[in-house]
């Protein structure tokens, strides 16, 4: 029993030190470990319940929970087991180590101001109120999982290898883009992808400031949890490029807001500065 137990000590400890020592190679490792998981969960899903999802996968509540909030519920639990495994819970909602400068709060009050102009302008009436309900709720899992995997764990990892704030922006918000080239497998065509890649870069830049600027990681997961449904309803649909349904005044208003969330990404990419010291080594592998 005592062999048994040193051996998963070892193996535990090796688990650790290995993500511990970050880096942009292995943010990408788990990155794509992570999206075949949990496209692996989708695809499992429309197997046992592909009856339920219509074609309009806003059409009724039960096509949103297993299109749309199954996998992400799956993708969460995953996430939370690597933390858990790591023990990085409390140092990803801890407060930041590098605070932000005032111009970084024109990203979360731009999205902000989005929300609620969405929020404003959803036309209601063309979905089920449970419907509405359902994707409201997807949202809460949609800003954990993506948030705590690029705003949190790989955030973390690349400033523990030492990696400056410019490399930390720029890496975890094109790992949140690449995740989205998935949409691929799904039969979109090639330009819609592009489109969505380039516009969720610029998007994971502004979570980023909104990161730095609020100073806990709680805030990008809350602003993004109810930024994509808001988006998903007014538009009806899921990454569409085309004009929001329904358009009148608001969501006319929050019509240029993916254009200015590009432009804020240009600012971030151009002012952004600063490095968070890397621990000592002997303190990364800590376990």
């Amino acid at each position: 029993m005592g062999e048994q137990r040193r051996q998963r000590t070892l193996t535990t400890r090796g688990w650790h030190d290995f993500w511990a020592k970050g880096g942009i190679w292995r943010s990408f490792v788990l990155a794509v470990v992570y999206l075949a998981l949990y496209l692996g969960a989708g695809w499992l899903v429309g197997q046992l319940f592909g009856d339920q999802i219509e074609a309009d996968l806003f059409a009724t509540p039960q096509s949103v929970f297993f299109g749309l909030m199954l996998p992400l519920i799956v993708g969460s639990l995953l996430l939370t087991a690597f933390v858990l495994s790591v023990g990085w819970f409390r140092e990803l909602f801890a407060r930041q180590p590098i605070r932000g400068r005032w111009w970084m709060w024109i990203a979360p009050v731009l999205i902000l101001a989005a929300i609620v102009l969405r929020l404003l302008g959803i036309d209601y009436g063309s979905y089920q109120g449970s419907v509405v309900a359902v994707a409201m709720l997807s949202g809460i899992f949609i800003g954990f999982a993506e948030e705590i995997l690029t705003r949190g764990i790989i955030v973390k990892m690349l400033r523990d290898a030492g990696s400056s704030e410019w490399i930390v922006m720029v890496i975890s918000s094109l790992v949140f883009a690449l995740l989205h080239s998935a949409n691929l497998l799904s039969g979109q065509p090639v330009t819609t992808v592009l489109v969505t890649v380039v516009y969720t870069f610029g998007f994971g830049v502004c979570m980023y400031l909104t990161l730095r600027a609020t100073g806990n990681l709680v805030w990008p997961m809350l602003l993004h949890a109810l930024f994509d449904p808001t988006l998903f309803l007014s538009t009806g649909g899921i990454d569409h490029a085309g004009a929001a349904a329904g358009q009148n005044v608001f969501l006319t208003i929050a019509g240029p807001a993916n254009l200015v969330i590009m432009l804020v990404a240009v600012v971030g990419l151009v002012f952004v500065r600063g490095h968070v010291q890397a621990r000592p080594v002997d303190d990364v592998l800590r376990p």
